[in-house]
């Protein structure tokens, strides 16, 4: 038997000589201290399956206070949004000019308006008109936005070209004055014209930031690897290519919601965005401007609760984006 030769068993276990030592110590010197042994966690326990990046962000984010917090605000919003009259049993245009403009009462907390409305029961029926347009919006613009950018950074050539110079001219319209000037033609009172101006003006900027995730992804080993295996492009775009490029578009819309929600509020207050007999925060604080000095209850509450939302969505963003990055790791 040769002399250099070590029996397989022995070097398993660890004494076999110079080879088994030599072994051991590359191991332990590229594994941290404090680090399981390969192939076992603390104590020697198997190791689970490697948590995927949509599974170690959640691991995350529910440890995030940031995250729960904002995401029990808005969860207590939406449900207020979908049923009002869980929290609130009056009628919001019901009107009793006898008490136009008092404070708090029994019964009406948050007092009255200038007609003499529940000014609480309007801000619970108020929660509605912003969800609906923040979340319809905000779907519409990162549907298009994806679609479109993800195609050009695919493909790229003369398609990334023309959308580029189309996504230039959207973001050169200034967007409160394009709102004015396209609203201002409309007699709807619904939500859905401020809608499709916020996403009319809003998928340019979802689409740069789809583009260059796509163009980021497709230069990855597997999807090189999967063009070589003959994978066509709608099964790399599907299989290989949204899946890792869609976490950016996530954190952006997550973000957009909440200035979707105050940009809604901003073009209903100048008199552009939603109109009576529709409930909405904008236009009641646009009504209670004029009488800051004399009945401020009137501003405070839907300024309030208009502030609140924004700065629960805006939160949840930035608690979504810390853990989808992975320079922040």
């Amino acid at each position: 038997m040769p002399e250099s030769y070590v029996p397989k068993e022995a070097i398993g276990h660890g004494d076999g000589g110079p080879a088994a030592l030599a072994i051991g110590e590359a191991e332990s010197l590229e594994r941290r201290p404090g680090a399981a042994p390969p192939g076992g966690g603390p104590g020697g326990e198997p190791l689970g399956k490697p948590r995927s990046l949509w599974s170690d962000a959640w691991h995350d984010l529910y440890r995030n206070p940031v995250f729960v917090v904002s995401a029990l605000v808005i969860v207590f919003l939406v449900i207020i949004a979908i049923w009002p009259q869980l929290i609130a049993t009056g009628n919001p245009y019901r009107a009793d000019l006898a008490k136009a403009q008092q404070g708090s009462q029994p019964g009406h907390p948050f007092g009255f308006d200038t007609q003499g409305r529940d000014v609480y029961t309007r801000v619970v029926y108020g929660a509605r008109a912003s969800i609906t347009v923040g979340v319809c919006a905000t779907t519409g613009a990162a549907l298009l936005g994806s679609l479109l950018g993800g195609l050009a950074g695919f493909f790229g050539g003369w398609w990334d070209t023309s959308l580029s110079r189309l996504a230039d001219i959207f973001f050169g319209i200034p967007v409160i004055l394009g709102g004015l000037v396209f609203l201002s033609v409309v007699t709807s009172t619904t939500v859905w014209p401020v809608v499709g101006f916020i996403v009319l003006l809003g998928w340019p900027q979802i689409s740069r930031i789809a583009r260059g995730s796509v163009v980021t992804a497709k230069q990855n080993d597997y999807v090189q690897a999967a063009r070589a295996l003959g994978a066509g492009n709608g099964r790399m775009l599907l299989r290989h290519i949204a899946p890792n490029a869609v976490a950016p578009v996530i954190v952006v819309a997550t973000i957009a919601l909440g200035t979707y929600i105050a940009l809604e509020a901003t073009l209903s207050y100048l008199g552009a965005g939603l109109k009576p007999p529709t409930v909405s925060w904008g236009i009641d604080i646009s009504t209670a401007s004029t009488y800051i000095r004399s009945a401020p209850h009137m501003l405070l509450w839907p300024a309030g609760a208009l502030s609140i939302t924004v700065l629960a969505f805006i939160m949840l963003g930035d608690a979504v984006r810390d853990a989808l990055d992975p320079k922040l790791r």
